[in-house]
């Protein structure tokens, strides 16, 4: 049994973060890890997109600096990706991104539910009072969803982001996520165990256990993320995620290389 790499893990770049990744891969080798990945904020065509990305100047710098880190950690698997933002409209953006580097793999992931409302921004939050709980799940769902049949990423991070806050939908939505889940089981997309979810309101594990327990009877592969945007943050509450995967039925998580999938014990 090994621990799973962090394959979720921010730098400055995204304007909310700190650590430089060498700083993220040394603390990795402190605490034992084998293997690690970069996958900050993706640029968008228009560095006015929102203030909590990378501008696209700079994304060869992003490059450079993990493969500094990889320099100075030989020791150390680190991958090169990309938190990727799903809107419908921009795949053919997320496909032009995919061409410019060697990546290892993309995390999709949704914050947006509309043009101008990214869910999980504390700047943003008195937009939720004004809305009903459950169609703003919905649609946040719905978008998931398409990220997961669309085939551009290997991975979907935090899948139940929409209950950062703790606004909740009175209806049920286990038959949403399990339309998102079928949908990732049939274009091979894993879904990450995103243990930032403990340090924000909802003091839960992305996604919840009745998620993670139906996409492991649904067969849908998982990885590991600490949504780190500090390098004290890298491998945050590993252990629980383990402990929950492993209750639901998990004993395998994958790895990626270029693209390509294997998969490890933890």
């Amino acid at each position: 049994m090994s621990t799973p790499a962090d394959y979720h893990l921010h730098t400055p770049l995204c304007r909310h973060a700190t650590g430089l990744p060498t700083e993220y891969a040394a603390r990795a080798v402190a605490l034992g890890f084998d293997e690690i990945g970069f996958s900050d904020h993706n640029p968008m065509a228009r560095d006015d997109f929102d203030d909590w990305r990378m501008r696209l100047d700079q994304l060869d710098h992003y490059v450079e600096l993990v493969t500094q880190a990889r320099q100075e950690h030989p020791t150390l698997q680190i991958k090169l990706a990309l938190e990727v933002d799903y809107l419908p409209g921009y795949e053919d953006w997320i496909r032009d991104l995919a061409a410019r580097h060697p990546w290892d793999y993309f995390i999709g992931s949704v914050h947006y539910v509309s043009d101008d409302w990214d869910i999980d921004n504390p700047k943003k939050l008195a937009a939720w009072r004004t809305r009903d709980a459950f169609e703003v799940w919905r649609l946040y769902l719905e978008r998931l969803t398409q990220a997961a049949a669309s085939g551009l990423f290997e991975i979907i991070g935090h899948a139940d982001l929409a209950k950062k806050f703790r606004f909740y939908p009175q209806q049920d939505v286990q038959p949403l996520f399990r339309r998102f889940l079928e949908a990732a089981r049939k274009s091979g997309t894993a879904i990450e165990l995103n243990t930032a979810g403990l340090r924000k309101d909802c003091r839960e594990i992305y996604p919840a256990r009745p998620i993670l327990a139906l996409a492991s009877e649904l067969g849908v592969p998982i990885t590991f993320g600490s949504d780190a945007h500090a390098p004290e943050e890298l491998g945050a509450d590993f252990e629980s995620a383990r402990a929950l995967a492993r209750s639901v039925g998990y004993g395998h998580c994958l790895r990626f290389t270029r693209r390509q999938r294997e998969r490890r014990v933890f």
